[in-house]
């Protein structure tokens, strides 16, 4: 889908959240977490982390493993690839990221239809 075909929502500005940390965001009645890194990049996957079933990936720890920016779940420790969701312990799992955009200090999500 391209860029010019979502619809993009406002969810924050880019100082509401702090470099190296995430926060939770409702889209379409499913919860996103949005990251910042220190270098203001910006990324967006689903906030259900599968391993536990809870929805805290918002609150994991950013970090890198080899080339990879990826977020450590708070609860079991799996991480997921910031790029595309992706579960470096668990090929078998992994979970949805999001289009984002950063536009006027706006963190924006890009959403189907």
């Amino acid at each position: 889908m391209s860029a010019e075909s979502l619809n993009w929502r406002k969810v924050c500005l880019l100082d509401d959240v702090l470099p190296e940390t995430g926060v939770g965001a409702l889209i379409n009645a499913q919860q996103v977490a949005i990251f910042r890194t220190q270098d203001d990049q910006i990324f967006a996957l689903d906030n259900h982390d599968p391993f536990s079933g809870a929805n805290v990936l918002a609150r994991g720890i950013l970090g890198s493993i080899g080339e990879k920016r990826v977020v450590a779940s708070p609860l079991y420790k799996q991480h997921f690839c910031l790029d595309d969701g992706s579960c470096i312990e668990d090929e078998t799992q992994g979970i949805k990221s999001w289009p984002v955009r950063l536009r006027d200090g706006a963190i924006e999500i890009g959403c189907a239809g």
